[in-house]
């Protein structure tokens, strides 16, 4: 039998001042709405698929900060803003933002939207109307159509098209709140009955690796170029392990059996760690595998099933997706209809159980679950629900949670040592190594230092620092560092080491207040 195991992974960067509670963007909240629930309400209609779902929790945390009302966030305030108050300022604010969505997958299906991204295109002049229906249109694309369908309000919305009032457009808005409210319960309802496993990422999505020493990045890729100023603070990548099985916990009601190192971000230095705090087991990338095994060719008997990494501080299962597969979903399957993505992926899923022979395999897809689908048409929906039609039908396929496998099918092989590497060519250098990133580090060092110095001290360090420092930490700042030609992430990671400086009375560097 061939078992399916799909994980999909849910992340965004941490967008908050935590001095000011602002957020400049609003991918949370809208990604909120189009993304975290309909992935797994849609399979009420599924029942023998089963999948699990990686959910980082300073994700969670922003949505929640939605929900309670405690984050200021431009883009939604200038929604709720009546469109006949708006200054010439945050009129060119909504025209320059309010496109920011798939323009030939979602604009280009409201003919609406669509005529008012041309007008903003052809620079011609907008009215009070157009204003008011583009912050309607905003709004409402970024809603899932699992709700546009389903919610009276939003589908008597979308079928009138224009000339919205000021109240359409608050029930718009009040709609996405009360969806961000929904992410946590049907998380919690699914993983209860058994259909979903929940497992969660370190909490701000630090690669692990790197916390423990920056000079792992030269175990991956020996020609690795290091911070003059060496990051080595194994405690925090503890720290962040275990804050994350804290929080799902408190939010889900029991211990995660699983976690999806940030960016599938792997080394033997972290596994202790991971032991410590009760994971059973991790994904990474099958190039970690073979790595590992010191293979020089692709060896699917070797992939598809878990492998045991035994050590003195207990034991821990290892799982390596498939790479191919997820990326044909991930990065592939939108460019053609649906029906033949599913009969490409079913075929391949096909060839595979016949290689084996009717023998017991895990096949493993692991990809992000919120970026891909705006790519495809209909969100997404119509790939994934001719796909899982297909799989509930299929006799040769089940679909299984990670968990749910290795209680009946133990791993046999063990890994003696974790070769270090990520995702991403089987190394760290989406994260460190060309001059901007490596700056980063530095910085960032310099500031951990600082706070080792006070702890040393035996000063009382505020919770806000910790929390702050934290968030630097997370691996989104040093992912664009180079490539960030608006510079905006670049801003993001000097203002939280900024605010990290102010929350501990401390002397803002004057480095910090220059781009990297």
């Amino acid at each position: 039998m061939l078992y399916l195991a799909f994980i999909f992974h849910m992340h965004q960067p941490y967008y908050k001042n935590l001095l000011t509670q602002e957020c400049e963007v609003p991918w949370v909240r809208l990604h909120g709405t189009k993304d975290y629930v309909d992935m797994v309400a849609m399979l009420e209609k599924y029942p023998s698929i089963h999948q699990t779902f990686n959910l980082v929790p300073s994700l969670l945390e922003q949505a929640e900060d939605y929900t309670n009302r405690t984050v200021k966030d431009r883009f939604l305030e200038l929604s709720y803003k009546p469109a006949a108050e708006l200054t010439e300022e945050e009129q060119r604010f909504v025209r320059e933002n309010f496109f920011m969505i798939n323009k030939d997958k979602v604009i280009s299906n409201f003919p609406r939207y669509y005529e008012l991204y041309f007008k903003e295109m052809d620079k011609r002049q907008f009215t009070t109307a157009d204003y008011l229906d583009l912050q309607v249109w905003f709004n409402l694309a970024w809603i899932d159509p699992y709700f546009r369908n389903s919610m009276p309000e939003l589908k008597q919305i979308v079928n009138k098209g224009r000339f919205f009032t000021e109240e359409e457009k608050h029930t718009v808005l009040d709609k996405q709140i009360y969806i961000l409210e929904e992410i946590n319960p049907v998380y919690k309802n699914f993983s209860a009955r058994g259909q979903i496993e929940i497992t969660v990422s370190p909490y701000y999505h630090p690669i692990l690796p790197l916390l423990c020493n920056t000079n792992i990045a030269k175990e991956a890729n020996t020609k690795t170029i290091l911070p003059k100023t060496q990051f080595a603070f194994p405690q925090d990548a503890q720290a962040q392990i275990d804050s994350a099985i804290k929080f799902a916990k408190e939010r889900f009601g029991g211990q995660p059996q699983g976690m999806w190192p940030s960016e599938e971000g792997v080394a033997e230095h972290i596994l202790p760690f991971l032991i410590k705090a009760g994971v059973k087991w991790i994904v990474t990338d099958e190039v970690i595998l073979f790595k590992s095994l010191k293979k020089k060719k692709r060896d699917t008997r070797l992939l598809y099933q878990p492998h045991l990494l035994k050590r003195e501080d207990g034991s821990l299962n290892i799982i390596f997706r498939d790479r191919n597969l997820s990326d044909l979903i991930g990065f592939n399957y939108y460019k053609c209809d649906a029906a033949s993505s599913v009969e490409d992926f079913m075929k391949h899923l096909k060839n595979i159980a016949a290689a084996f022979d009717d023998k017991d395999i895990l096949v493993t897809v692991a990809m992000d679950g919120e970026n891909a689908w705006e790519y495809y048409t209909n969100d997404g929906h119509d790939f994934l629900e001719l796909l899982y039609t297909r799989l509930s039908e299929a006799k040769f396929v089940k679909t299984t949670t990670i968990s749910e496998y290795l209680k009946t099918h133990p791993a046999e092989k063990e890994i003696k040592r974790l070769a270090a590497g990520s995702w991403i060519f089987g190394e760290f250098g989406k994260w460190i190594g060309n001059p901007h990133k490596v700056k980063a580090w530095e910085y960032l060092a310099l500031a951990r230092q600082e706070l080792q110095r006070l702890i040393d001290k035996k000063e009382v360090i505020p919770e806000a620092a910790w929390k702050q420092m934290y968030i630097c930490e997370g691996s989104d700042w040093f992912w664009w560092y180079g490539e960030d030609y608006p510079g905006y992430f670049d801003r993001l990671f000097r203002m939280h080491l900024s605010n990290f400086y102010t929350i501990l009375g401390l002397q803002i560097p004057q480095y910090l207040k220059n781009p990297i």
